[in-house]
């Protein structure tokens, strides 16, 4: 709970940076994660690592020099299938990303963005889930820090289409399985780096 109120008090920081001739946009914003869950490959593979995100988003824009941010709050659920298991991998969460974002105008119609910036995640699914009964568990952390890396266009200063790579910093967490031959059990780091496609309308 001292996390949330923690990211809570950031966000309205970063709010009340922005200077007040800056413009303000409300959206939605959703699209698909394909994540990348890197395990010890001699332990565990994943395939078809698919899932969703969305939720509101704001937009501050700084008049005629294309700078700004943009603040999100996206509920993101992640699986993926494990190879020779009907096992499924699920991580959902309550993401929030901040980023500083530079937008290039090409006339009336369109612009081109960058956009870079920490993302705060909060895990709202399972904490822990047996992968195979009685040999392997996962263990996620509650919260996790990452980075965002994207850009897009967006169109009739309305719609935004984009693509973003999310790096997590450190790991996402914990694959524990058994030593068939010792019966010890083993712990692996698990990370989960994404790529996205997302699009939002901002009113």
């Amino acid at each position: 709970m001292k996390k949330i109120f923690t990211f809570v008090a950031l966000v309205v920081a970063v709010c009340f940076a922005v200077p007040a001739q800056a413009q303000f946009k409300f959206g939605l914003k959703g699209g698909v994660n394909i994540t990348d869950m890197s395990f010890n490959s001699d332990v565990l593979e994943a395939s078809n690592r698919t899932g969703f995100f969305i939720g509101p988003t704001v937009k501050f824009t700084l008049p005629l020099l294309g700078f700004g941010v943009d603040v999100s709050a996206l509920y993101d659920q992640r699986e993926a299938e494990l190879k020779d298991s009907d096992a499924k991998l699920k991580q959902k969460a309550i993401n929030v990303p901040i980023n500083l974002r530079y937008d290039i105008g090409l006339g009336s119609l369109a612009a081109v963005y960058l956009a870079a910036g920490p993302q705060f995640g909060f895990n709202v699914g399972d904490k822990s889930q047996t992968l195979v009964e009685n040999v392997s568990e996962w263990t996620l952390k509650s919260s996790n820090f990452s980075v965002n890396l994207g850009a897009g266009v967006m169109l009739l200063r309305h719609l935004q289409v984009g693509f973003n790579y999310n790096i997590v910093c450190g790991k996402t967490g914990d694959v524990t399985v058994i030593n068939t031959v010792s019966g010890a059990y083993e712990s692996f780091r698990n990370r989960s780096n994404t790529w996205q496609i997302s699009a939002a309308y901002y009113f």
